[in-house]
């Protein structure tokens, strides 16, 4: 193969992938890539501009927003025009002359949600109303979230989810052991019991206890069948509780509306902030009510709750909550701190220097 390539052109030694066209897809607007404990530095030198081969890279950008639904009137197309502008100032932090990369900003009044009890109760009522009703509706279902940045607070949302849902649930509890090391035994991952590994909690991993029900809405962790859409983040409804293999129809994508099995799968954490590795034996699914931004990443809703009950923490999540949504109207945004006390503005978070060698 080599050889072919040099014949066609003399150069191809010298070049990038022997002269092959490679095209790499992403917005540097969106979250960047992920360095546990790294530095802001250590997370803006992990992008591929700042890699030797940008140089060779030609840059080609999209510059409509096909997620914002054609307009009918004057009115929509003008609203369309006003919450393009605010995203594309978010995205490159423009608004209110944000200038250091972390900076509070104000949220629309028509984009903000407001509550007199409950935050939780407020952002399911605004996201799903009338959720008993339609619990076994996946039209409804399909593009519907709420968005947080953490997962403790996505777990929180989830839960009380959970428990509006009057069908018996079953709860089912993962079985945990440690990695112990090929070429010799590693104490500290011998010294870690079950009850210690059962606590832990980890991003693209399923907690010990999985209560579910009939008719809950849940999301794969894990990529089962590519050839039919099962992958990492397709989303689902729980059709039957099993002891050892789950039942569930499939919301969207070349599968919609199949039913499939689910099996329990052994996991193990890729964080790599862990001093140890175990294995978890569970199902590969967590409830999806709500998500975190991270994994919003990529999908387009037709309603979207961002509750902030903490700032969001990394460069471009705040642009990524609120440009999952197809219609402005139905963006609804619930500022609040550990007290319940409202506000109608947030942290927006953009590193500038990503943006140099565009």
């Amino acid at each position: 193969m080599r050889d072919v390539l040099r014949f066609c052109n003399p150069k191809s030694l010298e070049m990038p992938f022997g002269g092959k066209t490679i095209v790499f897809g992403g917005d540097f607007r969106q979250i960047l890539p992920i360095i546990p404990k790294g530095s802001r530095q250590d997370i803006v030198n992990a992008t591929i501009n700042a890699s030797y081969l940008w140089p060779y890279c030609k840059v080609l950008c999209l510059i409509k927003d096909m997620r914002l639904q054609s307009s009918s009137s004057n009115s929509d197309y003008e609203n369309l025009k006003q919450f393009s502008e605010w995203i594309a100032n978010i995205e490159d932090g423009e608004i209110q002359r944000q200038t250091i990369g972390c900076e509070n900003i104000t949220i629309p009044e028509e984009n903000l949600l407001k509550y007199s009890g409950d935050p939780i109760a407020t952002i399911v009522e605004s996201t799903y109303p009338s959720h008993s009703n339609i619990f076994y509706d996946p039209t409804y279902l399909e593009k519907r979230a709420i968005l947080a940045p953490t997962l403790d607070v996505v777990d929180s949302i989830n839960k009380y989810m959970t428990s509006l849902n009057t069908y018996e649930g079953n709860t089912y509890f993962s079985f945990e052991s440690a990695c112990i090391s090929d070429s010799n035994v590693d104490l500290l991952a011998d010294a870690h019991k079950p009850e210690f590994l059962n606590v832990i909690k980890c991003s693209g991993v399923p907690n010990h206890e999985l209560r579910l029900k009939v008719s809950i809405l849940v999301m794969l962790l894990r990529n089962i069948d590519h050839s039919v859409g099962l992958c990492n983040g397709t989303r689902m409804i729980i059709t039957k509780l099993g002891n050892h293999v789950l039942e569930a129809k499939v919301l969207s994508g070349s599968s919609a509306s199949h039913k499939i099995l689910i099996p329990r799968m052994s996991l193990t954490p890729s964080d790599l902030r862990l001093p140890f590795k175990f294995q978890r034996r569970q199902f590969p699914l967590i409830i999806s009510y709500a998500i975190t931004i991270n994994q919003s990443q990529g999908q387009s809703l037709s309603h979207v709750g961002l509750f902030l009950k903490r700032p969001v923490f990394s460069h471009g999540q705040l642009y990524v909550a609120a440009s999952r949504v197809t219609n402005p109207n139905r963006l609804k945004i619930l500022i609040c701190d550990k007290e319940n006390t409202q506000s109608n503005s947030t942290t927006n978070i953009v590193y500038k220097e990503v943006f140099q060698n565009l």
